[in-house]
């Protein structure tokens, strides 16, 4: 099985909000909500792709000391199995538009698990609200 791997941002404003994006129409799992970022490229570490992808996706530009490793997913799919870290951001230049026919939404942490998701997403929308309820 091929295996995939992508960073993801918790982007957080200045109220404590995560953001997420839902994906459009047309890309597979359209209508889902997830975590800003991308797959990351041959020769790049995590941190190099999410800066890469936040650029390309929202028109912000972070620097890499900002991103804090918070959890990872790890999720087979029909196809390939996904590995995602997931870092932290509460630091970056630039105003979050939507570049890729995304939509976007600042969500309450708690209010994560409300939202549609790609099954890898899921589990770290618990651990972001805090949830005990993450099973081994």
């Amino acid at each position: 099985m091929t295996l995939v791997l992508v960073a993801a941002a918790a982007l957080y404003d200045g109220d404590g909000r995560i953001l997420l994006a839902r994906r459009p129409a047309g890309k597979p799992m359209a209508g889902l909500w997830e975590f800003p970022g991308g797959k990351v490229d041959p020769g790049e570490t995590p941190e190099e792709a999410l800066v890469r992808e936040l650029q390309e996706e929202l028109s912000i530009s972070v620097n890499r000391t900002h991103l804090v490793p918070v959890t990872f997913a790890s999720h087979a799919y029909s196809g390939f199995h996904l590995l995602m870290p997931l870092y932290a951001c509460r630091k970056w230049n630039g105003d979050v538009e939507p570049r890729e026919g995304q939509s976007l939404k600042w969500v309450e942490p708690s209010a994560l698990a409300e939202h549609p998701a790609p099954a890898a997403d899921i589990p770290l929308f618990r651990v972001l609200a805090g949830g005990k309820d993450v099973q081994a």
